[in-house]
């Protein structure tokens, strides 16, 4: 996932406030590196849709578990106090 960034903007906007133009391109070429070197941590649609599905997935399976052991549970009642 590409992020855009003007860093030509970005110089001239800090060298406006006062920044050198030395100042402005290094805090122009780290502020770069830093977005690259978190984007293998951002999370794409795909991503989340994949996460989603999987959640789903997790929760149908927990709550068929549950179903049959309230029924086994019942049918055991059931037998124990025999009723019909």
């Amino acid at each position: 996932m590409a992020v855009t960034f003007d860093t030509l903007k970005f110089v001239e906007n800090l060298m406006k406030s006062g920044f050198s133009e030395e100042q402005a391109k290094g805090l122009s070429e780290a502020l770069k590196d830093a977005q690259d070197a978190g984007m293998d941590e951002v999370a794409t649609k795909g991503d989340l849709k994949e996460l989603k599905a999987e959640i789903i997935s997790d929760i149908v399976k927990w709550v068929a578990a549950m179903l049959v052991a309230q029924a086994a549970v019942i049918a055991a009642l059931v037998r124990l106090f025999g009723l019909k």
